[in-house]
């Protein structure tokens, strides 16, 4: 019988696709088509942890994908392998001028060098050491060096049109409570108002310290962002036109500040003053270079310094609870002056990190399947990395002495970070890594089978309707636990 080829071609692509399915658990196909997520739309790997057996599943998995936040394995693992789980942040102090009973006549500088995690108590510790120097006044200007990271030119809203959502805060060498202030709703039915508390306080910044509560009496708290009306347009005062739902309780919104480069001299400003510190000139930024006992042949020594926690302490931050900006902070780290010997620029930057994590890759991971890295937070629409690529970083990292750290920095499914609320119900059976954008969801980690053994588990949707092909995900958790 003669069989157009055409119709040859139909036949011989509904076979591929045919078996296609079946390279897919069927409870997993089934939750995808539930979502309307395209098989083609999906990647997925489950291989032995160790490398020592032929993949379990594999579905397209050597195509390069948006990863989203699961980019995050490949920044931390890089810092861990490349700075060691020990390394810390140092932020250092200088007085350029003499101390004379209680008054430093000269500048104080303060310089960032990519601290991750410098929030408000941290940052009050700074102070109150330079007021344990036995300074009372500055006469002159506390200076603010943020340098040791190029300037990145970046639009807060030019990601998803939100400026105020704190994971669009950019990095900065001297980053401060990530630039961002939470806002603190606690009502009172007698007063029929709801106290608003800000922190930190800004100089220079009028903050509403009460809303009206609604009239409303619902028992069901809503949208109380929306209902507050919040004014953000100008920087120099935050406004509330609306009211705050009796309802809710007390709320806590995290907002990032409006004008970034001004944060952090307002809060720096607010807090000397809180702790009695006295200044005749300014916050401002500037550079160490500038002082006065600088020079060719001359180097200022810092009158003490602050260190963070640990990098094994701080990437569990940032993948617990997908911290885009210390993930950033993180990355930038990775070319900083002084931590490396093919780091020789100036000052730490994005090109600068992605050439260092490229070399780190081929010598580490091998040559093929490099990732496509912009911010190493995976906060970004260009990053791409394949499913394989993923699976041969964690087994790398499951091989090396660092796989603890680089595990334990993971959600557990079930328990904790951005699994807590997963409704596999596998409590300690998975430390996966999540991924989230608009057209992107993905889960990267660890599985521990029922059978004992562990598994390498890669699953990304890139696809308007991702979102909805976490079921899937489950299912496909649940698939690989059983290890049938």
């Amino acid at each position: 019988m003669f069989i157009p080829r055409a119709l040859l071609g139909l036949i011989a692509s509904g076979f591929g696709a045919l078996a296609l399915a079946q390279a897919v658990p069927p409870e997993v196909a089934a939750a995808l088509a539930r979502a309307r997520v395209p098989l083609d739309s999906v990647t997925l790997l489950v291989v032995d942890a160790e490398g020592k057996a032929p993949a379990r599943l594999s579905h397209r998995a050597q195509v390069p994908v948006n990863p989203a936040s699961v980019m995050k394995l490949v920044t931390t693992y890089a810092a861990l392998d490349l700075l060691g789980p020990a390394y810390v942040w140092r932020t250092p102090v200088y007085l350029d001028g003499a101390l004379r009973q209680g008054t430093l006549h000269g500048n104080l500088y303060i310089k960032g060098q990519g601290d991750p995690k410098l929030v408000l108590e941290r940052l009050w510790l700074l102070l109150r050491k330079v007021r344990g120097l036995g300074i009372e006044r500055i006469e002159g200007d506390i200076v603010l060096d943020n340098s040791a990271f190029e300037p990145i030119e970046s639009d807060p809203a030019s990601f998803d049109g939100e400026p105020l959502r704190p994971y669009n805060a950019a990095p900065d060498a001297l980053l401060i409570n990530f630039k961002s202030v939470l806002m603190s709703f606690v009502p009172d039915r007698a007063a029929r108002t709801a106290s608003v508390q800000f922190e930190p306080a800004l100089l220079g910044v009028q903050m509403q310290k009460s809303v009206p509560l609604s009239a409303n009496d619902s028992s069901t708290c809503g949208d109380y962002r929306g209902a507050l009306k919040a004014d953000f347009s100008d920087p120099a005062q935050i406004r509330f036109n609306g009211s705050y739902p009796l309802a809710c309780g007390e709320k806590v919104w995290p907002l990032a500040y409006a004008d970034p480069p001004s944060y952090n001299r307002r809060a720096v400003a607010t807090l000397w003053q809180e702790i009695g510190g006295q200044l005749s000139g300014s916050v401002r930024m500037g550079r160490l270079s500038e002082a006065s006992s600088t020079g060719p042949n001359a180097a200022l020594a810092p009158a003490f310094e602050i260190s963070s926690a640990p990098l094994a302490e701080t990437i569990r931050d940032i993948n617990k609870y997908s911290n885009n900006v210390m993930a950033q902070q993180v990355f930038l780290t990775l070319s900083l002056p002084g931590n490396g010997p093919n780091v020789s620029a100036s000052a730490a930057s994005r090109e600068a990190s992605r050439a260092v994590l490229r070399r780190w890759w081929q010598e580490r991971i091998g040559s093929d399947d490099a990732p496509l890295l912009d911010n190493g937070a995976g906060l970004s629409r260009s990053e791409r990395i394949s499913a394989q690529a993923l699976a041969r970083l964690l087994q790398s990292a499951y091989r090396s002495p660092l796989m603890p750290e680089l595990m334990s920095s993971l959600p557990i499914s079930g328990v904790d970070g951005t699994l807590k609320r997963s409704h596999a119900m596998l409590e300690g059976g998975a430390h996966l890594k999540t991924g989230s954008l608009r057209d992107v969801a993905a889960l990267a980690g660890y599985v521990h089978a029922a059978s004992g053994k562990r598994y390498c588990m890669v699953a990304i949707a890139n696809h308007a309707n991702a979102q909805a092909a976490r079921p899937a995900f489950e299912a496909l958790l649940k698939w690989v636990i059983k290890d049938n």
